[in-house]
This record gives structure tokens, sequence and C-alpha cells, in this order.
């Protein structure tokens, strides 16, 4: 059976896995998201936001606390950039999927 590995980035992390022939030809693609792109991964509270536009952050920087289920939840830079925007602010509710903030 053909297998090569791939990095795939979900949800902030980057995850190298094998992909089988079988699982390429699946009609449904897995839907590839861009690490510059911080959406909410689970609806919660923003408890705090540690950059503002125009900082400067690097991989594994401290972007923001999500309290979710009684848990705070550290979102962390997935890549280098610069803070493009911030979508949000401490005590919003955000539901899940909606975007955070974006890096270039």
């Amino acid at each position: 059976m053909n297998e090569e590995f791939k990095e795939l980035y979900i949800e902030g992390c980057t995850y190298k896995t094998k992909l089988t022939r079988k699982f390429g030809l699946r009609k449904i693609k897995p839907e590839v998201e861009d690490p510059k792109i911080v959406r909410a991964f689970i609806p919660g509270l923003i408890k705090s936001v540690y950059v503002k536009e125009g900082d400067g952050v690097k991989r594994g920087d401290k972007l923001l606390v999500l309290e979710a289920m009684k848990m705070e939840n550290q979102i962390l830079s997935g890549t280098k950039g610069v803070v493009k925007k911030v979508h949000t602010q401490p005590g919003k509710v955000v539901v899940k999927g909606e975007l955070l903030l974006e890096i270039e």
C-alpha cells in the first residue's frame, strides 16, 4: 500500500501522519486550516488577549486565553508573523469557529 507522511495543521497544532491511498480517494477532503487564521476551537469566554495589532509573534507565543467549561485554554501562535487584526476582546462570548485574530 502506498503511504506518505503529510503534515496537517488542525486547531493550532501541527500533526505529522501517514495518509493511505484509500484516504486520498475519499469524496470528502479534509479542510486544511491556515495557521495565520486563529479561530475558537470551542465555544467560550475570552478571558484575556496578550497581543494587539502590529505586534510581532513567533510560533508558541501566547495570543489569548479562552475559558470553556471552567477551564482556561491558552491559545498559542502556530506560526511566525505580525498580528494583522484582533477580532475579539476580553469578556466577549465566542462560538466555535469564530474568527479571533489574523496573523500576516
